[in-house]
């Protein structure tokens, strides 16, 4: 539907957003060590898959997971899933998402928060992935879930600013993340409920996006404003032409104010 390429929004209270460059660097590198055929098989992909990926079969307890194959307890599967990915582009999509959105929501919750609520966001896609498919036996894999909630979040904390997106992967435009995205969201949930048979796990999207609406309106810091209510930073908001010419505009108020004969400086 399109993809996030982006936005002008700068932080306010970290330096470097840590915890989104490590979930991104953790995310890749996991997937580099299991898709090169010189370090691991295919089999013993497949093999992590039953190891790492959240199964609701074996979590409602409908089947058992071979003793081989049982490396975590079974309840991390909740966690452990979102950092497998099945091919690049099911990679790179997530962690484009996750980079462009991700550097706000850790601004406005901190580093630890924002961690925490990273998986709690996966693992809530992970409990509606298997409340909609409870005796599904293929491994759920994917941060699809968990950058769902951090693009709710942002959705919640900055809906006026800009965003610039590439629209069906060949249109940039700049919109308005409450129009992008809340157009983003409408279509997961659409998909969740007419498309219940796809490859993708919609409900996995869905459980995210609710639960990281949901826990952005108490996990943010003291001070943060939800909706932008007080938007400070206009070069996120506005057009750039916009931005510039304002700014000129005051530089020409300040000079016609320092001279009594206008822009032209005066003379004798």
């Amino acid at each position: 539907m399109f993809l996030p390429l982006h936005d002008a929004n700068a932080l306010k209270h970290v330096k470097i957003q840590y915890v989104t460059l490590f979930l991104i660097a953790a995310n890749i590198l996991i997937w580099i060590f299991w898709s090169t055929p010189s370090i691991t098989s295919e089999k013993a992909v497949r093999a992590a898959y039953l190891s790492f990926g959240y199964i609701p079969a074996v979590i409602n307890g409908f089947e058992t997971l071979p003793v081989n194959f049982v490396i975590l307890p079974e309840q991390a599967a909740y966690v452990t899933y979102s950092f497998f990915h099945s091919n690049f582009m099911h990679l790179a999509g997530n962690m484009l998402f996750l980079w462009v959105f991700g550097d706000n929501v850790e601004d406005a919750l901190g580093h630890f928060k924002f961690l925490f609520f990273y998986l709690a966001c996966a693992a809530a896609g992970a409990w509606a992935h298997g409340a909609i498919n409870p005796q599904s036996v293929s491994p759920l894999i994917g941060a699809s879930g968990a950058a769902a909630g951090v693009i709710a979040a942002y959705l919640i904390l900055h809906p006026k600013v800009k965003i610039w997106v590439l629209m069906f992967g060949k249109i940039p435009l700049r919109i308005s993340a409450l129009w992008v995205i809340g157009a983003w969201i409408s279509y997961q949930v659409f998909e969740m409920i007419f498309n219940s048979g796809s490859d993708v796990s919609w409900g996995a999207h869905v459980g995210g996006i609710v639960t990281g609406a949901f826990l952005v309106l108490f996990m943010r810091r003291s001070g943060v404003e939800l909706f932008d209510r007080k938007r400070e930073n206009k070069l996120a908001v506005e057009p750039v032409r916009d931005v510039q010419e304002n700014e000129a505009e005051a530089i020409q108020a300040k000079a016609d104010q320092a001279s009594p004969w206008g822009r032209d400086g005066g003379g004798n």
